[in-house]
C-alpha cells in the first residue's frame, strides 16, 4: 500500500495566495523552537554559558526550574526507583504542561528528531519514492509497553541504550561516532522503508506523549470547512493525515470542526499550506457540528 507522500507543488496555492512567509509561518516558528531548545543545551558544554543544565531527559533551567521527561519518568519507575524530590516536581511540570497543550506538541516542537523524520519525508518525495512498509500505528504501544516491562525486570531505564534524542544529543557535543549511527538509521527508515514510520509508528515517547492528548485544550480547528477546495494539500503534509478527516469532513456525520486526536501534534502544517485558511488553532472548546462562522 501506498504511503501519502508529500507533491513538490504541496502549499504552491497557499503561497501564492498569501504569500511565502505565512505560507511557512508555523514550520519556521517549530524549527525555531526545536534549534533554539537545542542551542540552549548546547551552550553549556560548547560555550561554557550554563542556562539550561542537563538534556531532554532532565534538565535544570537558571537553577530555578526542573524539566523530567515523561517517558524517562515512567521508565525510572518501573525500576521501582522513585526519583528525587527535583526530579519528580520537573515530571509533574512536564505532565500538566502537556495535559493542557497536547502530548505529541512535544513531538512537533521540542524533538529534535523531527526534523529528521521531516528532512527524510522531504527528501522521498523529491526522489519520487512510493511505497513501503506497513505497520499499525499501534506498533509504538507495544513498543512503550515492552520498554516499561524491560526496565521492571532489568532495573535500568531501557530505552537510554537506543534513545535516538539522546543519541543525537551527544553527537552534537562530542562529535560523529556511534551515537550518530541511530539517528542516520531513522532517516534512512524514514526514506527507504517507510514514510514517517519511525514517529508514526515506532517512537514510543512519541506514544507515552501521546497518551496526555486525549483531554488537551489546545486543538486545531477546521473552522472554516465548508471553504475546503479539496486541494487535499493538508493530508500530504500532516505527519498523521487521518486526524484530518473527521473534523474536515464530518459536518454531516454530526462531527465537529475540531481535530480531537491524541495522535495530532499540533504542529500547524495544515494551517500553512491551506490556501482557504479552513485551520486555526483553537481550544476544544465550541465545537459544533454545523459549519462554524468564527474561531
Amino acid at each position: 500500500m501506498n504511503e501519502i507522500r508529500i507533491h513538490p507543488r504541496t502549499g504552491a496555492e497557499a503561497i501564492a495566495a498569501k504569500g511565502w512567509l505565512s505560507a511557512h509561518k508555523w514550520l519556521l516558528l517549530r524549527r525555531l523552537s526545536q534549534f533554539g531548545i537545542l542551542a540552549l543545551f548546547l551552550l553549556g558544554p560548547v560555550a561554557g554559558i550554563w542556562i539550561v543544565k542537563g538534556n531532554l531527559n532532565f534538565s535544570y533551567t537558571l537553577g530555578v526550574l526542573p524539566l523530567t521527561d515523561l517517558f524517562v519518568g515512567a521508565q525510572t519507575l518501573a525500576t521501582g526507583h522513585l526519583p528525587q524530590k527535583l526530579g519528580l516536581t520537573g515530571l509533574a511540570i512536564v505532565f500538566v504542561a502537556y495535559l493542557l497543550v497536547g502530548g505529541r506538541t512535544y513531538c512537533a516542537w521540542v524533538c529534535p528528531i523531527n526534523p529528521v523524520t521531516d528532512a527524510a519525508s522531504w527528501l522521498r518525495a523529491r526522489l519520487g519514492i512510493e511505497g513501503g512498509a506497513h505497520l499499525s500505528n499501534r506498533t509504538r504501544y507495544w513498543i512503550l509497553g515492552m520498554t516499561l516491562m524491560v526496565s521492571a525486570l532489568t532495573g535500568m531505564v531501557a530505552w537510554e541504550l537506543i534513545n535516538p534524542i539522546s543519541m543525537l544529543h551527544r553527537g552534537l557535543i562530542f562529535g560523529i561516532g556511534s551515537a550518530w549511527m541511530i539517528v542516520l538509521t531513522v532517516f534512512l527508515f524514514d526514506l527507504f522503508v517507510m514514510n514517517r514510520g519511525w514517529c508514526g509508528h515506532l517512537c514510543p515517547a512519541g506514544a507515552a506523549y501521546s497518551l496526555l492528548g486525549h483531554t488537551s485544550l489546545l486543538r486545531i480547528k477546521a473552522y472554516k470547512r465548508e471553504a475546503c477546495n479539496d486541494c487535499m494539500d493538508c493530508f500530504r503534509v500532516c505527519p498523521e493525515p487521518k486526524v484530518i478527516r473527521p473534523a474536515l469532513k464530518g459536518a454531516d456525520m454530526g462531527i465537529g470542526p475540531v481535530i480531537l486526536s491524541e495522535q495530532c501534534t499540533n504542529c500547524g502544517r495544515c494551517i500553512d499550506v491551506c490556501s482557504k485558511d479552513v485551520f486555526v488553532f483553537g481550544s476544544r472548546f465550541h465545537n459544533p457540528a454545523a459549519p462554524s462562522p468564527g474561531i
